[in-house]
């Protein structure tokens, strides 16, 4: 037996494992690690299923190609010389434009897929470029970009020392914080409470934090701008706004929220009037107070506008950059993400249906318009980097029917899934722990500063290859190189890059792999002058102290102040406004974030299943006995139908019924995921309804109708 420690990388809260392994190096038992300044002990079942997820028996081992209808374990060559002819056949054939690439969620979990990214972006050359950040995180960009100009300055709730936490749309007892990474989240309110704070919760549904939370209020889908509104409009008509940076748009906001008052949004909302008005006073008397918004505002209609409506709140209220309201890390690595420029969007749009780009990317609400649309510019190709697209992106099952059509179709994936089914080459990764881990992106949304890097814990056998060696050869590839250039020939580019050319800098850099040596560059150019040696001394991690005001240093919008009222964002207001006049459609179904869940990718864990980690439709009792519904239902929507189990539970509100996602598996590469599959509810997510301003896909909100089977 044999003890070893590393940071978990299933979710977003960067907790700290201690693992036992035995002889044959399987793992043995996962348990918190107490000697982590961060999580302190902490872990939950998904942390706990570690090993169990990283032993998983279908993994593929080898890399495949798909030959007719078969597949084919061949060899790293062979597979590497199959991605060459098929994407250099779509660009002599159809040029730049018909390549694409889509990153999924998980690739903001890995070294490679982070320092790969804008590499391989760069290389392709086309316009058609996707990510999970339009499936769940866009309008935080967009709003903090056109408030502060750098869409990267994402500001998270100071938990540890607020004294009034307000949560919308957001359950971090089960996620443990979503772009706000905060180890055992329980532990952190309850804190809250016994220094006499306040939790209050906005949420359709009663989540296991509503339910510890000291007040939750039910609220309407997709409404939750209209709630904000009303707080806005409070604290600027009873004089309780205390703004304390420098900021331009104040008077245009007066305006512009002047008809927004609590009695004017509560019906839409279904908030009381009354008690809109309190949560704003309340907030603005408490001591320090921050508002918090995930998922549920995100995958919304006006998700934009509620992000930019949720940083006006603490900002009116005093509580922005300042120490128990909404703060910035500051992150031991060079913060290579941050351009020092202006945020724009819109520089190009898509083909088809002309959605405007963010953050250099394309919603993938779009992808199967520009897989399934002639023309020049058609996408014929795919590289699909950790994504279950036809799980994950609305309308799943329609890219189910679209993704056959294009000419090659390229995954980085350690599963034969949904998705992956219908590509040409699938290249596996290995084995978690045989991957060295350091957060790039995670690290900066912790709720206090704090680093770790974790080395690989096993070695790679003779027939793998590490994941930074796949991404560095598909990148290669991509920009024209010959499938036998040695993946070394870009990571010594990236590492002359980040050292400004020093021959000096590169001697004393040290690590095992280029993401080392390029995270050891990023460390010694950090704000604290730590170095990929000093992190390995510190194999539990180092704290780096509480959140400290900065956001100085992050504005860059043209005038240099935080712009209150940018046009691009208050101009959507017109389009809210016109939703006060439309009828409440009967039911609105939303998603359901689930404490053994994470996306797709976890379904195949045995020790995961069960319990509470069911696809059922949750429905108030009330709603079910109304239509008469039995065990199951059949839900409708503009995309399309399904029949679901119900389950009715009194946490919901009338008028609102749930759905968990990632479900719906039909790939033969996972036994156990397919013995209990469960329903994809993207298939009842309508592709064509976005966020306007991020190009987000809307999972939140979406009108459904709900009959017995077999009527």
């Amino acid at each position: 037996m044999r003890t070893a420690h590393r940071t978990c990388s299933i979710c977003d809260a960067v907790c700290g494992l201690r693992l036992t392994l035995d002889d044959d190096n399987r793992v043995t038992s996962v348990k918190g690690d107490p000697d982590d300044p961060f999580s302190q002990g902490y872990v939950c079942p998904k942390g706990a299923s570690f090993g169990q997820l990283d032993e998983d028996p279908d993994r593929l081992r080898h890399p495949m190609v798909r030959r007719g209808e078969t597949w084919h374990e061949v060899s790293w060559d062979e597979a590497f010389a199959e991605v060459e002819r098929g994407l250099t056949g779509v660009v002599e054939r159809h040029g730049r434009e018909a390549l694409s690439v889509y990153f999924g969620n998980p690739t903001f979990h890995t070294m490679a897929g982070f320092m790969y990214r804008v590499p391989l972006t760069q290389s392709l050359g086309s316009r058609n470029v996707y990510s999970a950040g339009t499936i769940d995180q866009m309008p935080k960009h967009v709003a903090s970009g056109y408030l502060f100009g750098d869409p990267m300055a994402i500001a998270v709730p100071d938990v540890d020392r607020t004294d009034h936490l307000l949560v919308i749309g957001a359950n971090p007892l089960e996620s443990h914080g979503s772009l706000c990474a905060a180890p055992d989240f329980p532990r952190r309110l309850k804190a809250l409470r016994r220094r006499g704070g306040k939790i209050t919760v906005v949420d359709p549904r009663r989540t296991r934090t509503a339910k510890f939370a000291d007040e939750h209020l039910f609220i309407r889908p997709s409404t939750d701008a209209f709630f904000l509104l009303g707080i806005v409009h409070t604290l600027l008509a009873e004089n309780l706004d205390t703004v304390t940076l420098d900021v331009n748009g104040l008077d245009e906001l007066r305006e512009l929220t002047a008809e927004f008052t609590p009695a004017a949004v509560s019906p839409i909302c279904g908030i009381d009037a009354d008690d809109i008005a309190r949560t704003a006073r309340e907030l603005a008397a408490a001591p320090t107070a921050a508002v918090y918004t995930r998922i549920g505002t995100c995958t919304s209609e006006f998700g934009t506008l509620t992000q930019w409506l949720v940083d006006l709140v603490n900002i009116l209220t005093g509580n922005f950059d300042r120490p128990g309201g909404v703060m910035f890390t500051r992150t031991a690595a060079l913060e290579v993400f941050r351009t020092g420029q202006a945020f724009t969007t819109g520089n190009f749009h898509s083909r088809v249906r002309g959605l405007p780009e963010a953050l250099g990317e394309l919603p993938v609400a779009t992808l199967a318009d520009e897989i399934e649309t002639p023309g020049e510019g058609q996408v014929k190709a795919l590289i699909s980097i950790a994504g279950n697209l036809v799980l994950s992106a609305p309308n799943g099952p329609r890219l189910d029917k679209v993704l056959p059509e294009l000419d090659f179709m390229v995954c980085v994936d350690p599963y034969l899934n949904e998705t992956t089914k219908h590509a040409n080459v699938i290249l596996p990764p290995p084995r978690m722990l045989q991957m060295p881990h350091y957060d790039f992106l995670l690290l900066t949304v912790t709720v206090r500063n704090y680093t770790r890097f974790s080395p690989a814990i096993l070695p790679l056998e003779d027939d793998q290859l590490s994941e930074a060696e796949i991404m560095a050869k598909l990148t290669l590839i991509v920009s024209g190189q010959p499938a036998s250039t040695p993946a070394s020939v870009l990571d010594e580019m990236i590492v002359g890059q980040l050292t400004g050319g020093s021959e000096e800098m590169r001697a004393g850099l040290t690590g095992d792999s280029g993401p080392e040596l390029m995270l050891d560059a990023m460390l010694q150019l950090g704000p604290y002058g730590l170095s990929l040696r000093k992190l390995r001394e510190n194999p539990h991690g180092i704290d780096l102290g509480p959140l400290e005001p900065r956001v100085k240093e992050l504005i860059c919008t043209p005038s240099g102040r935080v712009e209150l009222s940018p046009p691009p964002i208050t101009g959507d207001l017109v389009r809210l406004r016109s939703r006060l006049a439309e009828p409440a459609p009967e039911f609105l179904l939303i998603g359901r974030r689930q404490l053994r869940s994470n996306n797709s990718w976890l379904h195949n864990v045995p020790g995961l299943r069960g319990g509470s980690n069911q696809c059922t439709l949750h429905i108030n009792p009330a709603d079910a006995e109304r239509l008469g519904l039995g065990e199951q239902a059949v839900i409708r929507s503009s995309a399309g139908e399904l029949v679901v189990p119900v389950e009715p539970n009194d946490g919901i509100m009338p008028g609102v019924v749930s759905l968990p996602h990632g479900w719906g598996h039909t790939g033969r590469g996972q036994r156990v995921a397919t013995t209990d599959p469960g329903v994809n509810a993207n298939t009842l997510t309508d592709e064509r309804v976005v966020d306007v301003l991020s190009g987000n896909a809307v999972f939140n909100g979406v009108p459904v109708s709900l009959t017995p089977v077999g009527q």
